[in-house]
């Protein structure tokens, strides 16, 4: 299953009538997103400032950055999944220029996670915006 693009994701929690279905939503989605294999969720990929330990892999295919994502905590590999569909298989400069803070204000998200969790998507939504920044210097598009 792929995942639904930022506006699908919008569109389907609108649906849900409180947070706990859309708590499920989110799982699920995380529950469809490829595991990581073993061999990549190194300390070197683990990203700082979670609660719960994450992994973010990239590859750079034909202009575009190409994440692999994992978690050991199933909320947090559903927010990993609402982190991708904005940002996976999307050029530097996109995922530059893709306003980030207005996503999560029309998901209604970040009064309905803990403070911990919050940073936690604010640590992973600033490395993958650095890896971002890095590939944009190296292609001179800054």
């Amino acid at each position: 299953m792929a995942l639904p693009n930022t506006d699908e994701i919008i569109e389907d929690l609108e649906f849900f009538d409180d947070w706990e279905e859309r708590y499920k939503y989110i799982i699920d989605l995380g529950e469809h997103m490829h595991k990581m294999p073993r061999e990549l969720q190194t300390n070197d990929r683990l990203v700082k400032g979670c609660q719960s330990n994450v992994w973010i892999n990239v590859k750079f295919e034909n202009d575009k950055l190409c994440f692999e994502v994992d978690s050991d905590a199933i909320i947090v590999r559903g927010l990993l999944a609402l982190v991708m569909a904005a940002y996976n298989d999307k050029t530097a400069l996109q995922i530059r220029q893709f306003d980030i803070d207005n996503y999560f204000k029309a998901l209604d998200l970040e009064q309905h996670i803990s403070p911990t969790r919050g940073n936690g998507l604010r640590a992973i939504v600033a490395k993958i915006q650095s890896i971002a920044h890095v590939n944009n210097d190296q292609l001179g598009t800054a």
